[in-house]
């Protein structure tokens, strides 16, 4: 019988890739999902793509509760935890992103502890490693670094992301099994989708694709595939040294106007925005649009991550930012998204 994985989130753009890498390896997947009515359409979905489902179970585990979790690692060798709440918008309550991250991020993995799960990897963020740093930083962000809770502009998904992360390491620390937790740290996640809901950074590509946005504001995008991230889990499962280690992921950085570029090559009949918004214009749109200006601290600041150990995991360069944003194009306009 082949070794059984929990998938937390399976629903999710990320968590459906995993999925489809897991099954395609030959492992059993147990995803998890909030409500067992989502389990048709995840099958269906993966089905779609190729994957044999006869390895695929369901279990529905809520962040926010302790019911099921122990159930759910019965049998469990690895712990494969990528749910977590991502947002464009932020929230006026901060404790509606922190809470499911950090308590999630508990159940999971003490439950993965007391029931012997093997190793576990945890899907965190860019968003626990580069931000609240002074912006006259050149440098790429690495492993070692850390957001700073403290610094300017953080906003309530950096600090979410960023508490989830430090606990999850406390937690194995305080175990004593530091190295059975592998932490993937992707930037902008782009790629193809596997269904019709457009996610969350796809909607970046949605917005330019359709004409919503007139002209791009100075805001760079630190971008990686979803493929290479999903490889990226599988290969942190199992993997000697990846234990006790954080992979930040990011291909390259491009700024929206780049981005809108490369589409416009490939759909040239499309309202896709030709200029550059001007700082000053973006300020003055950001006092009366709380999305903006939750955003602001993004404005023409450029960050770059050494992704030297994910490549090294991979065995393989990355995929161009580049051919991820244009296929996450493609898929809108499969799916009738865009």
């Amino acid at each position: 019988m082949s070794d059984r994985v929990l998938l937390t989130g399976i629903s999710g753009f990320l968590g459906g890739h995993v999925a489809l890498q897991l099954l395609n390896a030959g492992y059993t997947v147990r995803g998890s999902v909030r409500n067992l009515g989502k389990a048709d359409k995840v099958r269906a979905t993966l089905q779609r793509a190729g994957a044999d489902i006869s390895r695929l179970e369901f279990v529905a585990l809520d962040l926010m509760k302790d019911a099921g979790w122990s159930e759910a690692m019965d049998g469990v060798r690895y712990l494969q935890h990528t749910a977590s709440p991502f947002v464009i918008k932020i929230p006026e309550d901060k404790m509606e992103l922190i809470a499911p991250a950090v308590e999630g991020t508990e159940r999971a993995l003490n439950t993965a502890n007391a029931r012997g799960v093997e190793r576990i990897v945890l899907t965190s963020s860019m968003a626990a490693i580069a931000y609240g740093h002074d912006k006259s930083r050149n440098t790429p962000f690495g492993p070692a670094d850390w957001t700073d809770l403290n610094g300017r502009g953080v906003n309530f998904y950096q600090e979410s992301k960023t508490l989830a992360e430090r606990r999850a390491w406390e937690i194995m620390d305080a175990a004593g099994r530091h190295d059975d937790l592998a932490v993937i740290n992707p930037s902008a996640i782009f790629g193809p989708l596997l269904d019709d809901d457009p996610g969350t950074s796809a909607v970046i590509v949605q917005r330019l694709l359709n004409g919503s946005v007139p002209a791009a504001p100075r805001i760079p995008m630190t971008s990686i595939d979803v493929r290479d991230i999903a490889a990226a889990h599988v290969a942190a499962m199992t993997t000697p040294d990846a234990g006790g280690r954080r992979f930040p992921m990011g291909e390259s950085t491009i700024f929206f106007i780049e981005a809108a570029n490369i589409l416009r090559q490939r759909y040239p009949d499309r309202r896709i925005p030709r200029l550059q918004m001007p700082d000053w214009a973006v300020r003055l749109y950001a006092m009366f649009d709380r999305d903006v200006r939750d955003n602001m601290g993004e404005l023409g600041y450029i960050k770059h991550l050494d992704s030297s150990a994910a490549i090294a995991l991979l065995g393989r360069p990355l995929i161009p930012a580049a051919d991820a944003i244009l296929a996450t194009a493609e898929s809108l306009v499969a799916h009738r998204l865009a």
